[in-house]
């Protein structure tokens, strides 16, 4: 599963982040029928007392039409936590850490 987010992640930072993004937020989320997608939006703004700052989108790295999509059979909990500890990992050795 690895390999297949790093590539995605890849793909994303080979374009420029716009100046005004502050932040980066993760959008995780089950289609249903134990498939899963994930996007990746920047935002205008990022306050730890707000936990409503993700919601600031400005730009989406062209991943809302085309957002990361893969089947596993797992609990919401599950998905977060392994895509939790796949993001660590390519922050520590991907190719755009």
């Amino acid at each position: 599963m690895y390999a297949f987010v790093e590539n995605w992640l890849d793909s994303i930072w080979e374009q420029p982040i716009p100046a005004e993004v502050a932040a980066l937020n993760f959008n995780l989320y089950e289609e249903g029928g134990n498939n899963w997608s994930i996007e990746l939006v920047g935002t205008e703004s990022f306050d730890l007392e707000d936990e409503d700052w993700g919601y600031d989108e400005i730009f989406d790295f062209g991943t809302r039409e085309n957002p990361l999509v893969w089947e596993e059979e797992k609990m919401w909990n599950e998905i977060l936590d392994e895509m939790i500890q796949i993001m660590k990992r390519y922050l520590q050795e991907g190719k755009y850490a």
